[in-house]
Order: structure tokens, then C-alpha cells, then sequence
């Protein structure tokens, strides 16, 4: 019979003493114990020797390893990363090799191993891949108001020494420049306001086209911030050039060539004075600079007055019949069956669409725009959507 948990000593005890006592052979006593001899002998053998504690259990580790690490190998990396917090496993190995020799170096797999074991690093979560969005070609404009190309023109500083950010704005169409506005900063809210009050002045247009970076951009769902979404929340269309090619907004860099030359190298003393030299040269540069690619016309010649206003109150999106609409909060989720679930920041107090796209999975929504995929068996965030590479 097999050993019983809870009395393995006693019956190995049983079975040592009845082969003491030789009331039976150890064959028989091995058949009825349900152990092999060998077994039978080596817990009498062990009984003799030690008496009751022989009869417990042993450790079953091996006394040594052939490739465990050695102590003070460790005890080398542990220092070293404390004192080189952002170094990953290649570079601890690196100089630790150099100087203590490679064989009594740990390899780099095993230093990435005591690293997490550790806690002082972590692995890469695995990003779970969602749709992919296709990027559609540049429109070329056809009309005033038809394409606004936004930009940063990049920071410089004025004659008593404070930083200004200009953000320029123009019609593709009539190369008129709608406006340059000098920020301190390049945040969303102070972006949010002065496009606000270009689109109060000039309307809105159809598209507007701008590169991937602060404030337009983020590396979130469909590349939208939240000044790129409030443009979306307009009913303005926008279009991101391609990461890597400003080829693509070549225009505006033009634009800022000659800004930079004629007005950003020779600052005036304050930001006040800056804005106004700003001004008279952007009035200078629609009605009196001819341009080659408008056949030497000015652009104020081109340009023409917009219909289309900026409207008092933005309404919440409403979505399809069959389709679920969540709001979302000020951190960026929703709530889905009991869990919170992260949309994006870029989308907050206002509602997503959820589509039904099969079992337990629907597409996200903001508006007009695929946000992402969200399936009921996962938890967090949802699959981001994701543009694919080229247009």
C-alpha cells in the first residue's frame, strides 16, 4: 500500500520494525508496504542510523548546480545597476566583464532574469494589436478655405530674453497667411485659443493639415490630441503629413524660411513689439509680396471671404441606431459592463459609438473617426487603432 500523507513516518516506522522483528520477509513486508526492497532496506538502514529523524524526508535539491551563479557575481550587478539605475543587462555586462573577466560575469540573460526577480526593472508589456487605418493622400486645394496648413515655426527668443513660440496658420489655396501668433508655450489650451480666435475672425475651413507633434499629434489612438479631436468636433477634416516627411507641408516651411529671415533673426525687445512687427510683415506678405507658384499675383488677391462660422455650441455626437454610446470621463474611460475601460484623453466629456463587430468585440468610435476595438474579455485599455505605414 502507498505512503498516507498525513502519517508517512508512521508507516514507515511500521514497516521497520516488523523486518526488526522478522515476522515476515522483507519481500512479503515490501508487497504488503507497497514499496520496492531497495526502499524497505533504506528506511531500516536509516532508522538505525538515526533512529526516528531518519525517517523524514530529505531534501531532494542537488548539492551543486554546474551553472548556478556565484554570489558575488551577483552581488557585482545588484551594486552597479543601483548606481546605474537606467542601464539595461548589455551595458551592466559590459563593464562588468572588463573588469572582473567574462567567465566570472554573469551572461546577459541571467542579469535580465535577477533584474525582474529583483524588482529593478520590468519587461515590455505586449500591446495588443488593434485596427489599422489607412492614411489618405494630401488633398491638394482647390478653393480658399479648402486646405489650412498649421504649424510651429520653432521657439526663439526676444530682445530681453523671453521665449516665444510662433504658431502660423495659412490658406494653401491663396498662400495667405491667416495668422502668427506668439505663444510662451506650445500646450493645447494655448493653441485651443488662438486657433479659436482665428476661426472667429476667418471661419472654418475644410481641412486642416499639420504634422505629427505637439499640440496637433500624439502617439495615442488615430494620432488625435485634444486640440486635433476638437477640430474633428468642428467638422474639420484633418490631415496629418507623414511621419518623416515635411516634403509634404513644404509650403509652410517655406513660409517659415522667409519669417525667419526677415523677422525672427532681428527680434524686437518684448513679445509685444515681436507680435507687432509680426503682423505688419504677415500684412506686407499677403498684399504686396508677389508668389511665383500664384503666377506673381499676392495672395490677398486670391483669397476670399469664408461662410462657413464657427459655431456658438458644440454638440455631443450621436451615433447610429444599433450602436452603444458611452461618455467619457475626464481621465479618458468609459464605463463597459462593470469595468473601466481607457478610450483616450484626447475624446473626454463627450461620447464615443461603440459598433457591434462580432461576439463580445465592437469597434470605438469618436465621431466620423475609428478610435479603436474593445473586447469584453479584456480589461484596460482598449485595442488602439493604428495608422498602417505610407498612404
Amino acid at each position: 500500500m502507498p505512503w498516507k500523507k498525513q502519517s508517512k513516518e508512521e508507516q514507515k516506522f511500521d514497516l521497520v520494525r516488523q523486518m526488526m522483528a522478522g515476522e515476515a520477509s522483507v519481500a512479503e513486508l515490501s508487497q504488503r508496504f507497497g514499496v520496492s526492497r531497495q526502499t524497505a532496506y533504506k528506511w531500516r538502514n536509516r532508522y538505525r542510523a538515526r533512529r526516528w529523524r531518519g525517517l523524514h524526508e530529505k531534501s531532494r535539491r542537488p548539492l551543486f548546480l554546474a551553472a548556478q551563479t556565484d554570489e558575488p557575481g551577483l552581488r557585482r550587478v545588484r551594486r552597479l545597476r543601483r548606481r546605474r539605475p537606467t542601464w539595461g543587462a548589455r551595458k551592466l555586462r559590459h563593464v562588468l566583464a572588463k573588469r572582473f573577466g567574462v567567465t566570472a560575469t554573469p551572461s546577459v540573460a541571467t542579469i535580465s532574469r535577477w533584474l525582474k526577480r529583483w524588482g529593478l526593472t520590468r519587461g515590455r508589456r505586449r500591446r495588443l494589436r488593434g485596427p489599422q487605418i489607412r492614411r489618405q493622400a494630401v488633398q491638394k486645394a482647390r478653393s480658399c478655405h479648402d486646405v489650412w496648413t498649421v504649424d510651429f515655426k520653432g521657439w526663439y527668443r526676444t530682445g530681453d530674453g523671453a521665449r516665444v513660440e510662433p504658431l502660423t496658420v495659412r490658406d494653401l489655396y491663396s498662400r495667405y497667411g491667416l495668422g502668427i501668433v506668439l505663444l510662451r508655450t506650445t500646450a493645447v489650451a494655448a493653441a485651443q485659443g488662438a486657433m479659436r480666435r482665428l476661426f472667429a475672425r476667418h471661419g472654418l475651413p475644410q481641412r486642416i493639415r499639420c504634422d505629427n507633434g505637439t499640440p496637433f499629434g500624439a502617439i495615442a489612438t488615430t494620432g488625435l490630441s485634444r486640440l486635433s479631436a476638437w477640430w474633428v468636433k468642428l467638422g474639420i477634416e484633418v490631415e496629418f503629413i507623414t511621419p518623416g516627411k515635411p516634403s509634404e507641408n513644404g509650403a509652410h516651411e517655406q513660409f517659415h524660411r522667409v519669417y525667419k529671415a526677415e523677422v525672427a533673426t532681428r527680434p524686437a525687445r518684448t513679445v509685444r513689439g515681436q507680435q507687432r512687427r509680426s503682423d505688419r510683415w504677415l500684412a506686407h506678405y499677403n498684399r504686396e509680396r508677389p508668389h511665383e507658384a500664384l503666377g506673381m499675383k499676392t495672395p490677398s488677391e486670391l483669397f476670399r471671404s469664408n461662410s462657413r462660422r464657427l459655431p456658438r455650441k458644440l454638440e455631443a455626437w450621436s451615433y447610429p441606431e444599433g450602436w452603444i454610446r458611452r461618455w467619457v470621463k475626464g481621465n479618458g474611460e468609459i464605463s463597459w459592463q462593470g469595468k473601466w475601460r481607457y478610450i483616450g484623453e484626447a475624446f473626454v466629456r463627450d461620447y464615443v459609438g461603440l459598433k457591434p463587430r462580432g461576439f463580445g468585440v465592437w469597434r470605438v468610435y469618436f465621431g466620423p473617426m475609428l478610435v479603436g476595438e474593445l473586447r469584453a474579455k479584456e480589461s484596460g485599455a482598449i485595442r488602439m487603432a493604428r495608422y498602417a505605414r505610407g498612404r
